[in-house]
C-alpha cells in the first residue's frame, strides 16, 4: 500500500493558500445546469473524482457536458426538465464513492421513463439510499435491488413525478433532501416535502434552496420541516456561474494555522459563503484563534496555546474530523457533539477518527454522536484512511504540531482535492523560508 510521511512543521504555518472549488456547490450546479434551459458555464469548477464521475454519468444519460480541467470549467447543455431520449437499453451509471452524485442522479433519473442502473464501490454499496428511494417510489418510480434493499446496486425506472405531499426522514443525510427539492419543479403538481426526523447538516439544505433561487426556482419554507416547490418553475442557464472555493478543504489549512501558531489566508471565502463549513473558523476562534475577514478572504491566526471547548458540529460535520485532529493539542478537553450522521459517510468517521487518533496516542472517548478528546502528546504512527478523503486530510493535520504522521493511501484525496499534499507541502516550504 502506498504511504506518505507528513513531517512536523518546524515553523508556524504562514501564507495564502488557494483551494479548489466547492464539491457541494459544483455538483449542485451540474444538476441545476442539466435541468436548466440553455447552456451553462461553470467557472472556478472543481476537477476531482467526484465531479468527473458526476459529469460522466450525465453524459451517460445523454446530456452534453464538456469539461476543461485546465481552465476549471464545465459547460452543460440543459434539457429544460425533459430528459434526453435514451439511446437504447439501460443506462449504466457507476458513481464510485460520490454520495452527492448518487443521490442527485437518482432523483434526476426519476424524471425520465427509461431504466437506469446504479452501482458504486464497496463503500458506496453500504451508504443509505432508502429514504430517498421511498420518496421516489411514492412518486411512481420502480426500483429493483440486486442485493440489499435500500442500497446499490439497483435499477430505477422513472415515470415522471406527480408531486403532492411527500415525507422524508433527513437524519442520515441532507443530500436526500436536496435531491428531492431540485427535481420538484418538474412534477405535475406542486410538491410539499415534509421532513419527518431531525435535520442534519442544515446549511447544505439552505445552500440548495439559495442556489435554486439563483437559477430561477423558489422554495417556500413556512416551517423548518416543511418545504414547498410550485410546479411550472424553470431553471435558467447561468453563463458564467462561479463556484466558491471549497470551505471544507479550507478547514485543513485554517487548522494548520491554529495548531502551529501560524497565520493562513484563504482567498475567496467569507462567513457569508453559501457553504456552512466556512463557519469552521468560529470553532477555531472558540479555541483561542483570531479570525479576520477582509477583501482578501478569511484569515486565521493561531494562539500560543489552543484551549478546549464544547461544540455541536451538526451543521458543519464535514469539518468535525479536522477539529478532532488538533483537539489533543488543546490545554483542556474538546467535546464534539451532534455528528452521529458522520457514521454513514464514506466510512464511519466517528469511529475511524477515534481509532486512528488513539493509534497516535490520543486520550479520548468515542460517543454515539461525537468525541471527547483530552490533552495528549501525539506520537508518530501509520494511520488508515478507509478510502475516505476527509480522513486522509484531517489526519495529516494531526501530525503538524507533533512529530509527524504516515498516511496510508494518500491518493484517496483525489475524491475532492487531488493536489492536497502538494499544497500542504508548499505551505510548509513557505513557512520555513
Amino acid at each position: 500500500m502506498e504511504t506518505l510521511f507528513i513531517p512536523r512543521f518546524k515553523a508556524p504555518a504562514r501564507g495564502t493558500v488557494t483551494v479548489p472549488g466547492s464539491k457541494s456547490i459544483n455538483n449542485r450546479a451540474l444538476l441545476l445546469a442539466a435541468l436548466a434551459e440553455g447552456q451553462s458555464v461553470l467557472t472556478g469548477a472543481l476537477d476531482s473524482d467526484d465531479t468527473r464521475i458526476f459529469a460522466s454519468c450525465l453524459n451517460a444519460l445523454g446530456f452534453e457536458v464538456a469539461h476543461d480541467p485546465a481552465a476549471s470549467v464545465f459547460k452543460v447543455a440543459g434539457c429544460g426538465g425533459q430528459l434526453p431520449a435514451p439511446t437504447g437499453g439501460t443506462a449504466d451509471l457507476f458513481v464510485g464513492n460520490a454520495g452527492t452524485a448518487a443521490r442527485f442522479l437518482l432523483a434526476l433519473s426519476a424524471l425520465g421513463l427509461a431504466p437506469v442502473r446504479f452501482d458504486g464501490v464497496a463503500a458506496m454499496r453500504k451508504r443509505p439510499m432508502g429514504d430517498l428511494l421511498e420518496v421516489l417510489a411514492a412518486q411512481g418510480a420502480q426500483v429493483s435491488f440486486e442485493s440489499a434493499p435500500g442500497h446499490f446496486p439497483l435499477v430505477l425506472t422513472g415515470s415522471g413525478l406527480p408531486g403532492g405531499r411527500l415525507e422524508l426522514d433527513p437524519q442520515r443525510s441532507s443530500q436526500q433532501v436536496s435531491a428531492a427539492l431540485m427535481v420538484a419543479p418538474f412534477a405535475k403538481a406542486d410538491t410539499e416535502l415534509l421532513l419527518t426526523g431531525p435535520i442534519v447538516s442544515e446549511p447544505y439544505i439552505a445552500m440548495t434552496i439559495d442556489m435554486m433561487a439563483d437559477w430561477g426556482v423558489r422554495v417556500k419554507r413556512p416551517e423548518p420541516h416543511v418545504l414547498r416547490v410550485a410546479t411550472g418553475q424553470h431553471y435558467q442557464a447561468k453563463a458564467p456561474y462561479h463556484v466558491e472555493p471549497d470551505a471544507s478543504s479550507a478547514s485543513y489549512f485554517f487548522a494548520a494555522a491554529a495548531v502551529t501558531g501560524g497565520r493562513v489566508t484563504i482567498p475567496g471565502l467569507s462567513r457569508k459563503a453559501l457553504q456552512g463549513d466556512a463557519l469552521f473558523v468560529d470553532a477555531l476562534a472558540g479555541m483561542g484563534a483570531r479570525v479576520e475577514e477582509s477583501a482578501d478572504g478569511l484569515t486565521v491566526t493561531g494562539p500560543a496555546q489552543l484551549h478546549g471547548l464544547e461544540i455541536n458540529m451538526n451543521a458543519i460535520s464535514d469539518t468535525a474530523p479536522t477539529l478532532a485532529a488538533i483537539a489533543s493539542n488543546a490545554s483542556s478537553p474538546v467535546l464534539i457533539t451532534g455528528v452521529e450522521h458522520m457514521r454513514w459517510k464514506e466510512t464511519d468517521r466517528v469511529n475511524a477518527m477515534a481509532t486512528q487518533l488513539r493509534a497516535m496516542g490520543a486520550d479520548l472517548d468515542e460517543r454515539q454522536d461525537g468525541l471527547l478528546i483530552r490533552p495528549a502528546k501525539l506520537r508518530p504512527a501509520q494511520v488508515a484512511t478507509y478510502d475516505d478523503h476527509r480522513m486522509a486530510m484531517s489526519l495529516a493535520i494531526a501530525g503538524l504540531a507533533n512529530d509527524g504522521v504516515t498516511i496510508e493511501d494518500p491518493a484517496c484525496t483525489s475524491k475532492t482535492f487531488p493536489t492536497f499534499f502538494d499544497v500542504l507541502g508548499q505551505l510548509r516550504s513557505r513557512s520555513a523560508a
